[in-house]
């Protein structure tokens, strides 16, 4: 079998395995016809392919970096994802309230179109610079940084044009096994961006740039789909506009963005929501970008984890995205708070483990398990709960302020997290590595903390709370 053809095959098995659990999902009856159902999947699966793929043209700065060598070391990675998340966190200011304006469609071609071309900025600059020789002014890493800002503030219309379009067509009895699915999204595109960025890099080593280049030609094709499939309302495929349950008051479509984001900067549940989300993204990439390097630097690179890392990603944050899909709404009432709650006492309790099995060979397990928590937490909140409370309406708003301050804490992490971690010869013995876990668990007790406070919180329709 070719080598390219093996590497197309976990995720042929997990494409199956994603649709033999969406067909197996409960069915929550809330009158929609089958006709329906069937133009509802035609709209959001190209939608959410999109946004997975989108991963893949954010996450393969990690494997393009590594693949061109010395030229970016670990604190120039830092530096150039550091720079990307802060520009993610702040664009919310702007692509919120742009999304509420003109649409989730609009915004989610918006978002496939400009990252492709970032992408083929960037893959520009490595060509420059690897296959031509071409010394960049100021270096590489100025560069990248800057263009990594420039693709982040487009992935920045990702997340809120999903969950602006899918609040118009599911009801609020009906997100949460949504919310799930939005953590399957996440997770294969996590593991586009890891596994199949690595692997382009290994088959092409002499051509890192292509790194670059894949996914931005995926992201073309995405952007032709799209175009004529996914649409923001029930009413624009000829089906009919319905009362979808959630905090979308009679008066909304007076406000002015200033008033939205004073409405929701009000509303304590969504305040609570941003700190949890800011405490999430500060542990996902925690989690995330430390431990291959982490694998390196101890001479892990052999183990069974560290080898299929985007893998083990995307299999456990499926688990956990629909365990808290299910759970939310057909054991918790479709609340989420609780779901939250008991994800972050796993992802609290995985980062007290690492402590102490961080020189043990699978201490990379302990990690997997956080995964398989924070997923479903950030598809809870981020994916969920932002359309119940902000109402479908302010969704764009929502989204944008809970996923901005993801990425808030993203960047955090990355100064926080790169400033603590050992250097050198330290770096080689897991023993000095504490810092790591001891830099994440006050996160995790707080982010704990804080979902208790909104363990009963459920929006009532017509915009209160």
């Amino acid at each position: 079998m070719p080598p390219w053809l093996q590497n197309l095959v976990p995720i042929a098995l997990l494409l199956t395995a994603i649709l033999l659990v969406v067909r197996r999902l409960p069915r929550i009856e809330v009158g929609h016809s089958e006709a329906f159902r069937r133009r509802r999947i035609a709209n959001w699966l190209p939608l959410g392919l999109t946004y997975a793929f989108l991963y893949f043209g954010r996450y393969n700065i990690n494997e393009a970096t590594t693949a061109i060598g010395k030229v970016v070391d670990n604190a120039g990675f830092g530096t150039i994802f550091a720079v990307g998340a802060w520009v993610y966190g702040v664009s919310f200011l702007v692509n919120g309230p742009l999304t509420d304006r003109i649409g989730g469609r609009r915004t989610i071609l918006i978002a496939a179109l400009g990252s492709a071309f970032s992408n083929l900025l960037m893959a520009g600059a490595v060509y420059a610079l690897v296959g031509r020789r071409i010394e960049l002014p100021g270096g590489v890493i100025p560069w990248l940084s800057a263009l990594f800002g420039l693709n982040m503030y487009f992935q920045s219309f990702g997340a809120v044009s999903i969950v602006k379009v899918n609040a118009a067509w599911f009801h609020v009895r009906e997100r949460g096994v949504q919310g799930g699915v939005f953590g399957i999204l996440i997770s294969l595109g996590i593991y586009f961006g890891y596994d199949w960025s690595r692997a382009i890099g290994r088959a092409l080593p002499d051509a890192p740039w292509l790194i670059f280049v894949i996914p931005a030609v995926i992201l073309v094709a995405m952007f032709v789909v799209d175009l004529f499939l996914v649409h923001d309302a029930p009413s624009d495929t000829g089906h009919p506009d319905f009362d979808v349950g959630d905090a979308t008051g009679s008066d909304d479509h007076k406000l002015s963005v200033g008033a939205v984001f004073a409405k929701m900067l009000k509303n304590r549940v969504i305040l609570i929501i941003v700190a949890i989300e800011f405490c999430t993204g500060y542990l996902r990439n925690g989690v995330m970008s430390w431990y291959p390097k982490f694998a390196k630097a101890v001479d892990l690179q052999d183990d069974f984890v560290s080898k299929n890392w985007g893998l083990l990603l995307c299999v456990f944050g499926i688990i956990g995205g629909m365990f808290a899909g299910i759970i939310s709404d057909r054991v918790f009432h479709s609340r989420r708070g609780p779901v939250a709650s008991v994800l972050y006492a796993g992802i609290t309790i995985g980062a007290i483990a690492m402590l102490l099995t961080l020189e043990q060979r699978w201490v990379g397990w302990v990690l997997v398990f956080m995964a398989l928590n924070y997923v479903g937490v950030h598809g809870m909140l981020s994916g969920t709960a932002s359309a119940d409370f902000g109402g479908r309406k302010n969704t764009g708003v929502a989204v944008g302020i809970i996923d901005g301050f993801v990425y808030l804490g993203t960047g955090m992490q990355s100064l926080v997290v790169g400033l603590v971690l050992p250097t050198g010869d330290a770096a080689k013995s897991a023993a000095n590595w504490t810092s790591w876990p001891v830099a994440m668990v006050p996160l995790a007790l707080l982010g704990l903390a804080l979902c208790a406070t909104v363990w009963n919180a459920k929006p009532k329709p017509g915009g209160g709370h």
